[in-house]
Parts: C-alpha cells; structure tokens; sequence
C-alpha cells in the first residue's frame, strides 16, 4: 500500500449514533481497534482464526436476518419496514450467497459451515440483540443491531486510512476492501439515517443514558466475537 487515504468518519457527530458512540469510547474502542482488525489489516492474523470467524459471521447472519424481521414488526410507519424488510432479503437473498462465495476461497463449503454449532461468542451476542428487540421497542433494537453493520463500515475506513495497514499480497485485501466499498458505507449510513427516522417519533435523544448501555453492551459482545477468533488461534 503506498500512501494511506484520509480517515472518513460517516457518523455525524450530533446523530443519535454519533452521540452513543461518544458516550461509550472504550467499548467501541474495543470493538474497531481489536487486534483481530489490525492484524486482518497487516495481513498477519492466523488462518484459523480467520476460518472460524467466518464460519460464525454466516450463522450469525442467520440470527441477524431474524432480528431486522422482528425490527420490521416493531416499526411503526411503512417507510420504517420496507427498510427493515429490505435489509431481511439483503441478507437472506443476497449476502449470505456473497459470503458463501467468499467462503469458497478460502476452502469452506456450505455444508462445512452448516455442519458447525455456535460458538458461545455468537450466540451471546444475537441472542442479547433478538432479547432487546423483544424487551424494548424498535430503538433500543435498532441501538442494539447497528454497531455491526455502522462498526464494519469505520473499521474498514480506518484500515484504509492506517499507515499499518498492508494491503498488496494481503490475504484479507479483499474482506477489507468489501466493506470499505461505497456500496457497504451507503448501507451503512442509510441504517444511521433510519435511526434518526425512527426517534424522532419515540424520544431517542432523551432516552440517551438506557440506550448507551445497550450501545456498550453490544459493541462490547462485538469485540468479544473477534476475539473468539483469536483465542481459537493461540
């Protein structure tokens, strides 16, 4: 890589998101600066832990498609649950067969990944998504959900804006330059834009200090999955 790009920060600072994120720095600290990431980013990070994190993101996936189904029933306006619906056919229609097709590289089949049980790290993390979504309302699931899709959008930015980052005869160049794509960063910044949507109409901003704890929790059990790999690599 020759000279890095500029940091983009797609999160406006006074959005709901943006002001969460302030709230909790460590937790999201955590979470997009794990040494999983930078490891991914200079190329170093173990083939096995690699492996088994891809594996899970796609039984993961699964849980995911689940709770933007539940968000859509939570919704409260039509334009609120097309979008919600239509991020349940992006993943079960498109990036599931994306990731599968990813996977394919890297010698894992359908029936290989299929064939595998959840790890504790997965099933924490989207069992605690689909238990807020039940608990609370559209928000508080919508603040449980987003650091996923909004975390690998910065994450991916941050790696192209990192002087450590390597990205010729890396072999996660193309991971990294997936979600670093303009496609992914549109998606991303149309999930922080919904978020907006959806307070405006059930007092987000003034629910600030509950929701920062769901924000902490989740960017916290987000960490926790990159660190799954590592420990199975060690």
């Amino acid at each position: 890589m020759s000279k890095p790009a500029t940091f983009t920060d797609i999160i406006p600072v006074d959005s709901l998101f943006g002001k969460l994120r302030t709230c909790a720095p460590e937790a999201w600290q955590s979470y997009v600066c794990h040494d999983f990431v930078k490891q991914l980013g200079n190329g170093t990070l173990p083939e096995a832990a690699f492996k088994h994190y891809l594996i899970q993101d796609y039984l993961f996936l699964i849980q995911f498609a689940r709770a933007y189904a539940l968000a859509a029933y939570k919704a409260e306006d039509l334009h609120a649950m097309r979008q919600f619906s239509g991020t349940v056919h992006a993943i079960l229609d498109m990036e599931m067969s994306l990731h599968l097709d990813f996977c394919k590289g890297w010698g894992l089949s359908e029936a290989d990944i299929i064939a595998e049980s959840e790890a504790r790290a997965c099933i924490t993390y989207t069992r605690y998504v689909l238990d807020r979504g039940h608990q609370g309302d559209v928000v508080d699931l919508q603040v449980a959900l987003m650091p996923c899709m909004v975390g690998y959008a910065e994450i991916a930015n941050r790696l192209m804006a990192s002087s450590d980052t390597v990205l010729d005869g890396n072999p996660y160049r193309a991971w990294i330059e997936m979600y670093a794509s303009d496609e992914f960063q549109d998606v991303a910044k149309a999930e922080i834009e919904l978020l907006e949507h959806t307070v405006a109409t059930r007092g987000g901003h003034r629910r600030l200090e509950g929701l920062v704890e769901t924000f902490t929790m989740a960017s916290r059990l987000e960490a926790d999955f990159w660190q799954m790999g590592l420990d199975l690599a060690k």
